[in-house]
């Protein structure tokens, strides 16, 4: 959940001066597609999707002890309660005490469900990523297994919007960063899902519109890794102006370029969806492969400024670019 970057920006009614002198591109309605359908519970503030070995959906959402969904056809989505029911007081030094935790990472290795999760408090680089780990994903049945990095106040870096992803041959990386020095990414051990080592890459930086960058995303396909990532404001209704960008390595600890071949850590980044229509702000990207397609999940705001689930299709292009539709 984004909104405590704005405050880095002072005057929200700034934004949409601080669009016209960084060049933010606006999207016609013929540029990008609409979400696709989605019905039921469909509330959603950093969205992540993964398809269970037993059939069926699980969603996890920002929300008090993490919010969970179900859905049998990834249309349909049903509330299907909390991670953390009985709260998490080992996060409440990063909240302030608030049971709202943020950004949840879901996926399904080795046998047992993956939560990796942020702790902080609106503007504050103080905060946590933690991992908890359940073997059936069910409210409730989530193991706390311990804090994997924290920032704070002077480290220049934003421990939040954790992603978990695996190299070909089976390492693990931990990828995430809002705002400050950008996007960072850390080696976890494949056994434990903890940190394995002191190192710390820098994956992505922006030098405008308030250095804002965050909630990475990285996804492999066909020789390249796909970082997948939200430029400018979240969290602010139907003025949110969220886009989400897209950019590649060979190596997952890169470089990143961009399509016009611009390093990430320069800023670089190629706009796949923005707002359009009366979809505002859509960002916070995850991807999924399913049996039908690559398929892009991500939050957007509708008119009356409420947080929804968007879910669309990538079509990839010959030179290996995405396209959502």
């Amino acid at each position: 959940m984004r909104i405590r970057k704005l405050l880095l920006t002072g005057v929200t009614g700034m934004l949409a001066a601080a669009a016209g002198l960084y060049g933010i591109q606006s999207a016609s309605a013929a540029t990008y597609p609409n979400p696709g359908v989605v019905t039921g519970s469909t509330g959603a503030h950093d969205p992540s999707l993964i398809k269970r070995p037993t059939g069926g959906y699980l969603l996890a959402t920002t929300g008090d002890g993490i919010t969970l969904k179900t859905s049998s056809d990834r249309t349909a989505f049903a509330d299907a309660g909390k991670a953390f029911p009985n709260g998490t007081s080992w996060a409440s030094t990063y909240t302030g005490g608030s049971a709202n935790l943020w950004a949840p990472d879901l996926s399904y290795r080795n046998g047992k469900y993956w939560l990796y999760y942020s702790a902080s408090t609106f503007g504050s680089s103080k905060s946590a990523i933690f991992l908890a780990t359940s073997t059936t994903g069910a409210a409730g049945s989530w193991t706390h297994v311990g804090k994997v990095i924290e920032s704070t106040t002077s480290s220049g870096w934003n421990a939040i919007d954790p992603n978990l992803s695996v190299t070909t041959s089976g390492e693990w990386y931990l990828t995430f960063g809002s705002f400050w020095t950008g996007i960072k990414m850390v080696k976890l051990s494949s056994s434990t899902g903890l940190r394995a080592d002191s190192t710390m890459y820098n994956i992505a930086e922006r030098f405008t519109n308030s250095k804002s960058v965050e909630a990475p995303f990285i996804h492999y396909r066909n020789g390249y890794y796909y970082l997948f990532m939200s430029f400018d404001f979240c969290c602010q209704g139907a003025s949110s102006t969220y886009r989400t960008m897209v950019a590649r390595s060979t190596s997952i600890t890169g470089p990143y370029k961009d399509r016009a071949g611009t390093l990430t850590t320069a800023g670089g980044g190629t706009e796949i969806l923005a707002t359009h229509d009366s979809i505002y702000g859509p960002g916070h990207p995850a991807v999924m492969t399913d049996s039908d397609a690559d398929v892009l999940i991500y939050h957007y705001y509708n008119s009356s400024g409420a947080a929804k689930l968007g879910i669309n299709l990538l079509s990839w292009s010959s030179s290996g670019w995405p396209t959502v539709y």
